[in-house]
């Protein structure tokens, strides 16, 4: 199978990127979309665009142009649950919209013509996300986290939720938590994007996983130089997490 590799920042890519052979470059739609074998499997690199219509976009493009037949997105989120850190990785397994409200229509954050709020990101391809991920952060993990004056990364597992909205401050925290927590839904971390690629892989019937680096507390907590984090951490989290998922595929 393609495998589609979605990234929010060129920089998560570089490295991935690097150890592509076969690379061809096609430009579609305001995309730039690099097809070509790592380790031994077809692959497909493409950066999302911000924001759920952007990625809902291009995750379409990558399976109707590019025949993709599975995604993962890695990139990075801001941290919600209790206890996620800076420095963590938190891998989906599913994602709501916690902007969406057609209430009083439909319940508040249920799709319409979905009747459901959450979608599920593949269990098997997110296990070995999982498995990936875990083998990094015993690796290199905590060596890249103290470049930075940061503890030893932990990963979470659980949902994430997208929105098209910047969260920054503790007030929107405390007002997005609970909401959430008033219809069950407890998340760990907060991001762009992934809510709609999960969306559009289930119209389509393939497997989506999802792995977020924490790079703040999504609050007014004192946050890092942004640039360093994704240089020190982001990008080697990519690099190697996607590197060690793809090795564990079966050989095509």
């Amino acid at each position: 199978m393609t495998l589609a590799i979605l990234s929010a920042l060129p920089e998560e890519q570089a490295g991935i990127a690097a150890l592509l052979t076969d690379a061809r470059i096609h430009d579609h739609a305001g995309r730039r979309y690099s097809c070509g074998q790592l380790h031994g499997q077809a692959v497909v690199l493409a950066l999302s665009g911000i924001g759920k219509v952007a990625a809902a976009s291009t995750a379409a493009t990558l399976i109707e142009r590019f025949g993709a037949r599975g995604i993962v997105f890695t990139g990075v989120a801001g941290g919600l649950g209790d206890g996620v850190q800076v420095g963590d990785v938190v891998v989906a397994t599913r994602y709501a919209q916690h902007d969406l409200d057609a209430s009083p229509i439909f319940p508040r954050y249920e799709v319409p013509g979905y009747g459901r709020a959450l979608f599920d990101c593949d269990a098997a391809l997110s296990a070995q996300l999982a498995v990936a991920v875990q083998q990094c952060l015993a690796g290199g993990g905590a060596a890249w986290t103290a470049e930075l004056g940061l503890p030893a990364p932990q990963m979470h597992q659980g949902l994430v939720v997208s929105g098209d909205r910047f969260v920054s401050s503790a007030a929107e925290v405390q007002a997005l938590r609970s909401g959430l927590r008033a219809v069950g839904m407890d998340a760990l971390a907060v991001e762009m994007e992934g809510a709609a690629v999960a969306q559009v892989c289930a119209d389509h019937g393939l497997p989506f996983a999802a792995m977020r680096s924490i790079s703040d507390r999504a609050d007014d907590s004192a946050h890092l130089d942004f640039p360093r984090f994704i240089h020190t951490i982001s990008s080697r989290y990519a690099q190697h997490i996607i590197g060690s998922l793809v090795r564990s595929l079966p050989a095509r």
